[in-house]
């Protein structure tokens, strides 16, 4: 166990301090758990290659599809569409609840940061229509996207930590749903009313344009477009667990529930609904591709570091034996890997790389005490958003966007953040009393 801390307690250092490449910090702090664990020197590098390929293998194409179909939904307009009928529905009296549910329903395709940068000028423009703070209408919009970025496939983070655990990815879309609506009420709207004394200075530089009204898509179009793959997600995860008397029934939906399976027919299905069908040609549809692969290469560099590492920790066999000495503990298993999520959270700034070290770390717990993995993704993806400060890159955008002091950001962004984690795990505590 101190062979595995003080590796943590390494690629803490490298990443924080020293700033070396996430995947590099993970292949070299692997080597070094390795060595202080006893491994053979011959089966490191096997051990470190089969941690990258088994991890990557079942995500790869699911988070760069996912990315692709994000960029086209951002790329056509879909994104404002769905902003702009939201807030126009809701009126001027409500427009933090529209722009919470804008940020949660575009957050489900969009990368925190494309979704960030996209949806942020929205909010300008309506403080120069209504004279309202900035921060006070910004809060609940991005709460919005980092709830999804954290709780919801087919989000990297929530995706591999999945793959980490053993959970099933509809499971853990639908059960992320039911603890992030309360979690988002709360860190968005409702905390936002505390902030309308905070008066930001935003820069020119950030004012992006608007796409024209004429040029959007429609607003039914862009919705479910944009919600295609949570309606399947949902809807074969339903029928998976009520099968049909027909095994050819079931293989076929079988094939179909699979991420996938899904993500390729949403992003056919965008392609031409939001794309052909509105008289676009298919090589300027797809111009955004090669952006939206290389927005996401870090990320999944992040995930191959990751899976090193478990690699391991299970070949060593140190990962049961945490598994046995964590679970004796008298804390309450999805309390405990929140918490580990939270410690490297603070340590590191990335919600991805702290969320996928503490899965390492707490992976047999789920097996060893038979706690719904689903319900641990979502535990150690709200320890993974708390306390964001001067280490994480959405600390600075949000100020800088904002044009807030340190103070202010802390009081803000740092404070949404952390009681997204904070209510987050409440409500998986309290969702696992009945699942």
């Amino acid at each position: 166990m101190l062979a595995v801390f003080f590796s943590v307690f390494v690629l803490t250092v490298s990443i924080a301090w020293g700033k070396v490449q996430p995947l590099i910090a993970f292949v070299l702090v692997s080597m070094l758990a390795a060595l202080l664990l006893g491994m053979p020197l011959e089966a490191i590098p096997k051990a470190i290659e089969k941690g990258i390929g088994d991890l990557l293998g079942s995500l790869t194409v699911i988070i760069c599809v996912g990315a692709v179909f994000g960029k086209l939904i951002a790329d056509s307009g879909a994104a404002q569409r769905i902003a702009g009928f939201l807030i126009s529905l809701f009126g001027q009296r409500r427009m933090p609840l529209a722009l919470m549910i804008t940020g949660f329903v575009a957050g489900i395709p969009l990368y925190y940061n494309v979704g960030f940068v996209l949806l942020v000028p929205l909010v300008f423009s309506l403080v120069y229509q209504t004279g309202r703070p900035a921060v006070a209408l910004a809060i609940p919009l991005v709460c919005g996207l980092s709830i999804a970025h954290g709780f919801l496939p087919p989000h990297p983070s929530p995706t591999a930590l999945a793959g980490q655990f053993g959970a099933d990815i509809g499971r853990t879309l639908l059960l992320g749903i039911v603890v992030g609506i309360p979690t988002l009420l709360i860190a968005g709207p409702l905390f936002a009313m505390s902030l309308k004394n905070i008066k930001g200075v935003s820069s020119a530089l950030f004012k992006a344009e608007l796409k024209p009204e004429a040029e959007l898509p429609g607003a039914f179009n862009s919705f479910a477009t944009a919600l295609l793959p949570v309606w399947l997600l949902g809807g074969f995860t339903v029928l998976i667990l009520h099968p049909s008397d027909s095994a050819a029934v079931n293989r076929v939906v079988a094939f179909f529930a699979n991420p996938l399976i899904i993500m390729l027919v949403a992003l056919g299905a965008a392609v031409v609904t939001l794309g052909l069908a509105r008289g676009r040609s298919l090589s300027s549809i797809m111009g955004g591709a090669g952006d939206a692969l290389r927005d996401v290469a870090p990320i999944l560099l992040v995930i191959a570091g990751a899976g090193a590492l478990k690699q391991v920790l299970v070949e060593t066999g140190v990962s049961a034996e945490l598994g046995r000495s964590l679970a004796s503990l008298p804390v309450p298993p999805l309390v405990l890997g929140w918490l580990i999520a939270l410690v490297l959270r603070v340590c590191l700034g990335s919600a991805t790389v702290a969320g996928l070290t503490a899965a390492g770390i707490v992976a047999p717990l789920v097996n060893g005490t038979g706690l719904d993995p689903s319900l641990m993704v979502l535990a150690v993806g709200a320890g993974s958003l708390m306390c964001s400060h001067v280490n994480d890159s959405g600390f600075w955008m949000f100020k800088e966007y904002m044009g807030l002091s340190l103070r202010d950001t802390f009081r803000s962004w740092t404070l949404m953040e952390t009681l997204v984690g904070l209510f987050g795990l409440l409500f998986v505590m309290l969702l696992s009393i009945f699942v």
